[in-house]
């Protein structure tokens, strides 16, 4: 019977007061190939910023879904620094390498961002590294 297989996987939203996180696809689920990453979506509300920290091993890939945002991305090893401004009506997907940290900021003054995301590992904290942005 067709109930017997699919099924419904129950996922974990994180919510704080900037928005929400997702987490789409954790790695772990049955039928994946035997290297799957993770896939995420994160939500953040007007003047909030998502991110601000750098991966030593993990790639990230972001398509912004809806919204606009400001992007700050500095170079881990040689300090170099960039900012550019994603805005949905202009779809694209931003390759994050590793060592670089990376933010997220909703530039709206009234609507949500929805940012999602894939990296190449599954979650490891030892591999989230805070970074300030100044």
């Amino acid at each position: 019977m067709l109930a017997e297989k699919i099924k419904l996987i129950a996922r974990k939203k994180i919510e704080d007061h900037r928005g929400y996180f997702l987490k789409v696809i954790n790695g772990m689920e049955e039928g994946l190939p035997s290297h799957t990453g993770e896939v995420y979506v994160t939500m953040a509300k007007p003047g909030e910023m998502k991110g601000g920290h750098y991966h030593p091993i993990a790639k990230e890939w972001f398509t912004l879904i809806t919204g606009k945002c400001l992007v700050n991305l500095t170079d881990m090893l040689t300090g170099e620094h960039i900012q550019m401004e994603i805005d949905v009506s202009l779809p694209q997907t931003l390759f994050v390498p590793n060592n670089i940290a990376h933010s997220f900021t909703n530039t709206s003054t009234v609507d949500d961002f929805i940012l999602l995301a894939y990296s190449d590992q599954l979650y490891i904290p030892e591999d989230t590294i805070l970074y300030q942005f100044r």
